[in-house]
């Protein structure tokens, strides 16, 4: 996804119809609020009705979390940036995806919307359920709580300087994705994966550039 400019204020208009525009939009509190009582509700269903021991059902919520941060890095480099010919499919791209590269201080778009949250939600876990079984019920919550932190991760990286000198480099890689090169720094809540996969900017050799940095802060 090449734009000619970055635009600093205003965000894409996706859809025509006003409707479905309002639908493409949220706060991440919204989503905060929508999965928190759903993620302690099956935690609470896997120990007390499934049966699970508490520290069965922590291993696979934490486990799930981990197992996120990979599906975080597949999405993110192989759906989010796929390059096709085809007009729909990149129309669908820029939907999901590259408006939030053309409009990066766009704070609406970074969660996914509810509609279309709970829609997905619904059918990641009728497929984690067909595999897993009941298991599913401790390891949903894991996987969409780390969908809640990586989306707060994105925001707090648009939003702030690293809070932590360790932090530096994620958030870096992130900004270095943005405007130097989208086929490298895919990792939003981890650069585990970009430095096993070998699409971690070496940072040792990037000049920080801190007007462009600004560019893709919020205000």
């Amino acid at each position: 996804m090449k734009f000619e400019k970055i635009h600093n204020k205003g965000q894409a208009r996706l859809f025509e119809n006003r409707y479905l525009e309002v639908l493409t939009k949220t706060h991440p509190a919204v989503i905060w609020g929508m999965y928190t009582p759903i993620i302690v509700g099956m935690l609470i269903y896997s120990h007390l009705r499934a049966g699970f021991p508490w520290w069965n059902v922590a291993l696979t919520f934490f486990g799930a979390m981990v197992f996120w941060t990979f599906f975080e890095y597949l999405m993110h480099r192989f759906a989010f940036h796929l390059v096709s010919q085809k007009s729909r499919i990149r129309r669908i791209i820029y939907v999901m995806h590259g408006n939030h590269h053309e409009f990066p201080r766009d704070k609406e778009r970074l969660f996914m919307p509810p509609v279309p949250s709970i829609i997905l939600a619904s059918v990641i876990f009728s497929i984690q359920y067909l595999v897993l079984g009941k298991f599913a019920f401790a390891f949903f919550p894991g996987f969409m709580l780390g969908y809640l932190m990586y989306g707060s991760m994105h925001y707090a990286i648009h939003a702030w300087n690293p809070p932590f000198k360790w932090m530096k480099p994620l958030w870096r890689n992130h900004h270095l994705h943005h405007y130097k090169r989208d086929d490298l720094g895919f990792g939003v809540s981890t650069s585990f994966w970009d430095r096993i996969f070998g699409t971690m900017f070496d940072l040792r050799k990037e000049k920080e550039d801190k007007q462009k940095t600004q560019a893709l802060m919020f205000k």
